[in-house]
């Protein structure tokens, strides 16, 4: 029996749901049924995110009977992302596993995840979803995008997917940022890899997932895509466009000082292009200066947090061994 208890679990599934009454009890003995007799312990931290149905009492009743799982609860709903970091703070495995609530992904595929992170080949497993499914051109264009932009070579970056603890301390807590977990993690140094995941149609409930989040997604695309390539070096974004700006800013100067003084030609536009081609090269310069001290400040509290960890990771090794 792997099934864990207490504060023994070396894997936890880390679950979100939102509206998720109908769902949960065939997924949590999906759950004991597929971990039952993996020879790690394992655990299923639930996260009723704001719920406005049965989900409280589903999960109070299931938490009675299966002693694996355990139960976070939001009083309002706050993401995916919020949830995941919640269900991590209350889990005890030193590997995560991210699955739905809403039955479209088996948790029998869950040791399929976890093998390769406990065999030391990878830190971060996603699932490449097989079979068709709604959204599937949407989600085809948003993982080519990623692929060109960061140079991630996996099929699929916004799927399940098992990861070390530690994954966690790099990516940013702010909000629908988990669908980068897989590109701000390789670009950390985790090493990736995919496994084949199936993914079935929704037995019940509703997508909470629309086509108005495609505008949102593209500009949090752009907003990560900044921060990896010149979150911890703004300088060398905004220095060098500041530099091009008052270079053009002194080039237009010479020619109008040349017309005037040349061909006594006076072009006042000229001069307003200059002063605003000059002002915003120093303004921009002095947004990099000030980047370069938050991205100092930011590198000095990610260091703390590492050993902060470190340190809460030491706690629970020496934990289970006494």
């Amino acid at each position: 029996m792997t099934l864990a208890r207490g504060n023994e679990a070396e894997v936890s599934v880390l679950v979100p749901a939102k509206d998720e009454a109908e769902n949960l009890p065939e997924f949590v003995r999906q759950c004991a049924e597929a971990l039952r007799e993996v020879p790690y312990a394992c655990e299923v931290v639930v996260v009723d995110d704001g719920s406005g149905d049965d989900t409280p009492a589903v999960l109070d009743a299931l938490q009675s009977e299966y002693g694996f799982l355990r139960v976070v609860t939001h009083r309002s709903r706050r993401g995916i992302a919020e949830a995941l970091r919640s269900a991590g703070d209350a889990a005890c495995g030193e590997i995560f596993v991210f699955y739905p609530a809403d039955l479209q992904f088996l948790p029998r595929e869950i040791p399929s995840l976890v093998d390769p992170i406990r065999a030391g080949e990878a830190d971060i497993v996603t699932g490449a979803k097989q079979g068709d499914y709604e959204k599937a051109f949407i989600s085809g264009v948003y993982n080519r995008i990623c692929r060109w932009l960061f140079g991630i070579r996996v099929t699929d970056l916004n799927a399940v997917k098992a990861y070390r603890r530690e994954v966690m301390g790099v990516v940013p807590a702010r909000p629908d940022w988990h669908r980068f977990m897989v590109v701000i993690a390789a670009t950390d140094g985790f090493q990736v890899t995919e496994r084949p995941v199936t993914l079935l149609p929704r037995r019940a409930g509703e997508s909470k997932f629309g086509l108005g989040r495609i505008p949102v997604g593209a500009m949090d695309l752009l907003s990560v895509w900044f921060q990896l390539r010149f979150g911890r070096k703004p300088l060398l974004f905004f220095g060098i466009s500041g530099g091009i700006l008052f270079l053009l800013g002194f080039l237009v100067g010479v020619f109008a000082l040349i017309l005037r003084f040349g061909y006594g030609i006076g072009f006042r536009p000229l001069l307003d292009l200059v002063m605003v081609l000059v002002i915003s090269g120093i303004a921009l310069f002095g947004f990099g200066f000030v980047g370069e001290l938050l991205a100092g400040a930011r590198e000095e509290l990610r260091g703390l947090e590492r050993s902060v960890e470190e340190l809460r990771t030491e706690l629970r090794r020496r934990t289970r061994g006494e």
